[in-house]
């Protein structure tokens, strides 16, 4: 009688218990651990996308070899950012620095360490602008890194500031000199 009544409680447990709350698997836990890893992935490319659409990189540069004075100037205005393939990405971006003063959609390549994003460009060319190569650290919303126009280079870096919607319309047009 006994055994009888603890085999019935036993079964009766086991059918609940995946019903109960308490003991049902998390929605993460259910997930294979590849599409766990491509929503995590999803969810670092929009945080990324957000956080540089209407952004403003504001800073300064250095040219190796040349007596450093006072830091050169630059600025880039990001007006989109948009995920192509791969570790492609196009940026339309307002670029000012050393009297130019464009705005132009730049496919650049973006990969990642851990979370934190870096711009790789190697030997590509920018209408306007020349051949360029950088490796920019994009973290907390400051960004640093390398950069090589032909047999120039140096080190930049500088703020990411988010500019309010209304903002980047009017940034967008290249001021009249």
């Amino acid at each position: 009688m006994w055994r009888r009544l603890l085999l019935s409680v036993f079964i009766l447990l086991t059918a609940c218990l995946p019903a109960c709350p308490t003991f049902a698997a998390d929605e993460d836990e259910k997930k294979p651990a590849s599409t766990k890893k491509i929503d995590a992935q999803k969810e670092k490319y929009a945080r990324f996308k957000k956080a540089m659409t209407g952004a403003k990189l504001i800073g300064q540069f250095t040219v190796l070899g040349q007596k450093q004075g006072p830091l050169a100037k630059e600025e880039y205005t990001i007006r989109s950012i948009s995920k192509l393939q791969g570790d492609y990405w196009l940026l339309t971006a307002r670029i000012k620095y050393g009297g130019k003063d464009l705005t132009l959609p730049v496919p650049l390549k973006i990969q990642w360490a851990g979370d934190t994003p870096v711009i790789t460009l190697t030997n590509a060319t920018i209408p306007g602008l020349g051949t360029f190569s950088c490796r920019v650290v994009i973290y907390n919303k400051k960004y640093a890194g390398t950069w090589t126009h032909g047999e120039v280079g140096g080190h930049l870096f500088g703020t990411v500031e988010q500019l309010k919607p209304d903002a980047t319309k009017k940034t967008e047009k290249p001021s009249k000199k």
